[in-house]
């Protein structure tokens, strides 16, 4: 696998023996074009007590170009955000119960799949955050790659944030985890703004729990092969600030990137146990 800068890029295929006719590759490449102009893009948006900003993230969203479906995942919500957010105009599932993130975002796959039509490609995803307000539309660059066949996840760089507390701490763990696990090393390895296709999505479930899908998802997803490409977007979200609640999240954010990245290198570590011990590299009478 090559990397090169802030791009994961999995090394294309080999020519086989058979090639197809000038003809043939002519219909395919005909196919391949009507298959991109009859893609969609679905944004799911895992939201929890956003009453205040979801409605302008989903009016937002709505205006990115290939999105046809806005989908809120109400996940547990104490005040009335799927109210508001189906007003806006967002198809919304509700959990009943605080879940976490990595559940809602499995929910919000498994909806848009139920409402994808079967005789269209599946949609892609694009995760963004309930918080975004009316910047959400400036997500709008992780869709091209994406569609074009460039990158299987896109992950959104943003510039700094005014008001931001953390000092860096979750993000150097993560990057440094990523780094050593795939040689790839991002450089905003938490952001949750991402676009994906469908077969890597499936690739990477079951999401790690709680604030470590991201960090998981990116592992998972470099070490099968896929491709990953950070793009710049100007987004404004809502920071986690100094005071205890800041404080509190950073250390939850920790704990779970911990546990996701530990839980990739035990499975690491068994994979390579069994190639180890597999019959064909036993010497004989083994």
């Amino acid at each position: 696998m090559t990397r090169t800068g802030s791009e994961a890029v999995r090394p294309e295929a080999d020519v086989t023996p058979g090639t197809p006719s000038a003809a043939t590759a002519d219909r395919v490449a005909r196919a391949s074009r009507g298959h991109k102009q009859r893609q969609r893009v679905a944004v799911v948006i895992p939201a929890k007590d956003e009453s205040r900003r979801i409605a302008a993230t989903v009016r937002s969203a709505r205006a990115i170009p290939y999105v046809d479906l806005v989908l809120v995942v109400d996940d547990g919500s104490e005040d009335n955000t799927q109210h508001v957010a189906r007003e806006a105009g967002a198809v919304v599932v509700r959990h009943s119960h605080n879940r976490g993130k990595a559940a809602a975002m499995e929910t919000g796959a498994a909806v848009v799949a139920m409402r994808d039509a079967p005789d269209r490609p599946p949609r892609h995803l694009l995760f963004i955050d309930g918080d975004l307000a009316d910047t959400a539309v400036n997500t709008a660059p992780l869709v091209p790659p994406v569609l074009e066949g460039i990158a299987d996840l896109t992950i959104a760089l943003l510039p700094p944030q005014p008001g931001a507390g953390g000092r860096g701490l979750v993000v150097g763990a993560a990057r440094r985890a990523i780094a050593s696990m795939t040689g790839w090393t991002p450089t905003q390895p938490l952001s949750g703004m991402r676009c994906l296709t469908r077969e890597a999505f499936e690739a990477a479930t079951p999401l790690a729990r709680g604030w470590g899908v991201e960090a998981g998802m990116t592992i998972d997803l470099l070490r099968l092969g896929f491709r990953v490409l950070e793009v710049p977007c100007e987004l404004r979200h809502r920071p986690s600030g100094t005071d205890l609640k800041g404080q509190l999240h950073r250390a939850a954010q920790y704990r779970d990137v911990q546990l996701a990245v530990s839980t990739r290198r035990a499975r690491a570590a068994a994979s390579g146990v069994r190639r180890t011990l597999s019959p064909r590299e036993q010497r004989p009478g083994r």
